[in-house]
């Protein structure tokens, strides 16, 4: 049960790619002088404000304790910060890519255990990584004589890079017990409170924190994240990971890609008829099969573990 509802979580987290970006396809031609940084840090105001606002009337019997609230603040500083280089990154790559290279927070986590425990990574990591490496450049069209990853790519490494914080706060021992849908709740009102600011610094001009909001076709797509992608997906994760070895919910967090990038082969024209702007579908190619797969496996190498060996029975007397 906890499996299936965090491949649930996966589905609607893939649903947030192609989303997002017709989102910055709209407002890049609502808001020709705003910024990439503003678009981003208004996204995730917008986003888990109305996220928060959303689940507001449940917290009026559950409201959030101590090690809650120290949880869903941890959650928000690396999960907002994260989320945002994402969104940043995919107005400049595609959604299938900006979903695989996301991925790699897997291989990092095994990187990141080696630097706390002052050990040389195993050949198992040396392997991932260099896996990773490998479909990072496909997707990235890197071939020699042209060393250089885009910016988009870039940008979602480091969200990448992020989420491994997220991940290690959720996967945090003292954190057991915690309501997820309560840590939900609190993680989507400080990464609001924190990016309202930061977009009202970036903001164009003093109506740009409005107008950036102030078309149906934004409404809905924000409300869209906000309750499908915001609200359902991370209480799934808040609330069901903790159930499940990490070997496991590492494992089906690599299926997320998989999603997006069957989205995108659809959904970027139907949002695009729903919202007027120039969105194109996706389609396979050599690349993105190459690179994902390479990614994938670099993900299964790492979280893969042998079942031990049954203990021996003893030859009866």
């Amino acid at each position: 049960m906890p499996a299936a509802l965090l491949v649930l979580a996966c589905v609607l987290w893939g649903l947030s790619f192609p989303i997002i970006k017709a989102l910055d396809l709209v407002q890049s031609e609502r808001l020709p002088h705003a910024s990439k940084e503003f678009l981003a840090a208004w996204l995730q105001s917008a986003r888990f404000g109305l996220a928060a606002l959303i689940m507001s009337p449940l917290m009026i019997h559950l409201r959030p304790n101590r090690r809650e609230l120290t949880q869903g603040a941890w959650l928000a500083l690396w999960g907002g910060l994260g989320m945002a280089l994402q969104a940043w990154g995919l107005a400049f790559t595609t959604a299938s890519t900006s979903a695989f290279l996301t991925q790699a927070h897997c291989v990092f986590l095994p990187l990141v255990a080696c630097l706390k425990s002052r050990r040389l990574p195993t050949a198992r990591t040396l392997a991932a990584t260099t896996l990773v490496l490998g479909g990072v450049a496909i997707l990235s069209g890197v071939h020699p004589g042209r060393f250089q990853l885009g910016k988009g790519e870039t940008l979602t490494l480091l969200a990448a890079f992020v989420f491994t914080f997220q991940i290690l706060t959720l996967e945090n021992p003292r954190h057991q017990g915690n309501r997820g849908i309560v840590v939900t709740f609190v993680m989507c009102s400080f990464i609001a409170l924190i990016f309202f600011p930061i977009a009202a610094i970036l903001a164009p001009n003093p109506h740009a924190m409005l107008d950036a909001g102030r078309s149906a076709p934004v409404l809905l797509l924000i409300t869209g994240l906000a309750l499908l992608c915001s609200v359902a997906a991370f209480s799934l994760m808040n609330t069901w990971q903790p159930q499940v070895s990490a070997t496991e919910a590492g494992l089906i967090y690599t299926m997320e890609p998989v999603f997006t990038a069957l989205f995108a082969l659809f959904l970027p024209a139907w949002l695009a008829l729903m919202t007027g702007s120039g969105g194109e579908n996706e389609s396979l190619t050599s690349s993105s099969l190459i690179g994902g797969a390479l990614i994938l496996t670099a993900n299964l190498i790492v979280q893969w573990r042998r079942p031990p060996h049954p203990p021996a029975i003893s030859p009866m007397p």
